[in-house]
């Protein structure tokens, strides 16, 4: 058995008997602090432990007979899966199934076709986007600004001075530049920067926003979905990235008026915005979702005491511009 799943088990057999020796509100917090602290470098233990001792705590402050001594090793197991199957990762690997060559009068060049595939299950949503040697290059040298000693054992793929465009060369370079981005994601502080994450979206964000712009919500709506399913798979520790490009969706789906699709992304939207308190984005989409609700004949007064009551809130200014003025500010 590995460290890792050693202390997972230590832990869950420990943490009934610390949560049913310290039966008070402060003293179990204690328990369970002190318990945690020892185990601090294992992040899914520490978010299981405290969703399970919510539950706990939540079930008998409802007094509905639910309490700490009564749980089975069996039941414990079962929450186990539960809340990791909640919080785990998304796991990727890359992919560079083909290339083209783009050939004009001023310039010549080789573009990649790059896949992000979700690893450990069958990936039906799979988006590709092409990328030149240079984009590739362009990346390193942002990331190489940020975590030079992080990257210190990553090698770019190095651009050849000649025979660049025959068969063997790019298929060589195809391979090694795969085998690059997947040491690349492997860097924890690397796939979680700003810099991978615009190598994979910003190209077709931009592209997808002047589109909107120009009226051709059609095809703005077709990039921005593709785009949203990038960010699913490259953002899930910061599930804000997406709320821009959700609202997008918003917009582009009401002015091809699909009303009801409009609708059920914005609802996908608002927990987000509320969790993280986006008070750029609140105000509008909540105006905009209860407009759409009008127009669907569906029940809104929820909807309309909450805008109530963050354009009421002293926290702070909620924007007076609408959602779709919102949107297009976004990569002027």
């Amino acid at each position: 058995m590995k460290p890792r799943q050693r202390m997972l088990k230590k832990m869950f057999l420990q943490l009934p008997r610390i949560l049913q020796l310290s039966r008070t509100g402060h003293a179990t917090t204690v328990g369970l602090s002190r318990f945690l602290s020892c185990n601090r470098h294992c992040e899914i233990a520490c978010r299981i432990a405290c969703s399970l001792y919510s539950r706990l705590v939540t079930a008998e402050e409802a007094d509905v007979g639910f309490s700490a001594s009564c749980l089975t090793t069996a039941e414990l197991q079962q929450h186990w899966r539960a809340v990791k199957q909640e919080f785990r990762s998304v796991k990727l690997l890359f992919d560079i199934p083909t290339t083209r060559i783009i050939d004009r009068k001023i310039s010549k060049y080789v573009v990649y076709q790059v896949v992000a595939i979700r690893s450990g299950t069958y990936d039906c949503e799979r988006v590709a986007i092409e990328r030149r040697y240079s984009d590739f290059l362009h990346l390193h040298q942002e990331l190489l600004r940020d975590f030079v000693e992080e990257m210190e054992d990553i090698v770019m793929p190095r651009k050849k001075m000649t025979g660049n465009f025959s068969e063997e060369n790019i298929a060589e370079r195809r391979v090694a530049l795969r085998d690059y981005l997947t040491q690349l994601y492997s860097l924890r502080c690397v796939r979680k920067s700003q810099a991978f994450l615009a190598f994979f979206t910003h190209k077709e964000l931009k592209s997808s926003y002047d589109l909107l712009r120009g009226g051709r919500f059609s095809r703005a709506l077709e990039g921005l979905k593709n785009v949203l399913i990038l960010q699913e798979k490259l953002s899930s520790h910061n599930p804000t990235l997406m709320v821009p490009t959700l609202c997008a969706i918003l917009v582009c789906q009401r002015d091809l008026e699909d009303f009801d699709a409009s609708f059920q992304t914005g609802r996908r939207a608002l927990p987000t915005v509320r969790r993280y308190e986006l008070r750029q984005y609140q105000g509008p989409l909540l105006e905009a979702l209860i407009d759409l609700g009008y127009s669907l004949g569906l029940p809104v007064a929820h909807l309309q005491d909450e805008l109530t009551r963050v354009q009421d809130s002293p926290n702070g200014q909620v924007s007076e511009m609408s959602l779709k003025e919102l949107v297009v500010q976004e990569f002027v």
